[in-house]
């Protein structure tokens, strides 16, 4: 979570909080970029630039968070305060957490035995999900929203970032 937090408070230091014009649709695009990105490593086993995958996951978690609050506040050409930001950031980043910990208790820890790999495909159909919801207007019958989608997106970039620094 610190990991995550840091870069988004770096990125919001020399950006401010631009992101505050973007539509959710456009950052579940910017979350697609990034996780194809992540597929594309993985299947060719090679990249030309110089950004690891771990910056990509990081990057998931952070959009997907402002995703969250952009859900919450509709998208404005007004800069959010930081320090709203900052609490804003904190509050969907534990809501993810305490998701993350009652499934981690039902599921039994499974995560643990999954591949990187299969991380980016769980984020890459949360994502056809989630764009199939926006083409909806945000309409389901039986399905969770868009603001479930952004959390397990968060969760499982969480779970691949903590594999890749501690294992």
């Amino acid at each position: 979570m610190e990991l995550c937090r840091d870069v988004f408070l770096r990125k919001m230091a020399d950006y401010g909080t631009a992101w505050r014009i973007l539509r959710p649709e456009s950052i579940t695009d910017q979350i697609y970029i990034k996780a194809q990105r992540i597929r594309s490593i993985e299947e060719k086993g090679v990249k030309k630039v110089d950004e690891d995958p771990r910056g990509e996951f990081i990057g998931i978690v952070n959009y997907a968070i402002i995703g969250l609050v952009q859900l919450e506040l509709k998208p404005s050409d007004k800069e959010l305060d930081p320090v709203r930001a900052s609490e804003m950031y904190d509050q969907w980043f534990n809501k993810a957490k305490m998701l993350m910990e009652a499934k981690n208790h039902d599921y039994g820890e499974a995560w643990r035995n999954m591949r990187i790999s299969s991380y980016t495909d769980l984020i890459l159909m949360k994502l056809k999900r989630t764009k199939q919801i926006e083409d909806n207007k945000g309409q389901t019958q039986v399905s969770e929203g868009i603001d479930a989608n952004y959390l397990d997106m968060i969760n499982y970039a969480v779970f691949a970032l903590i594999k890749t620094e501690f294992e």
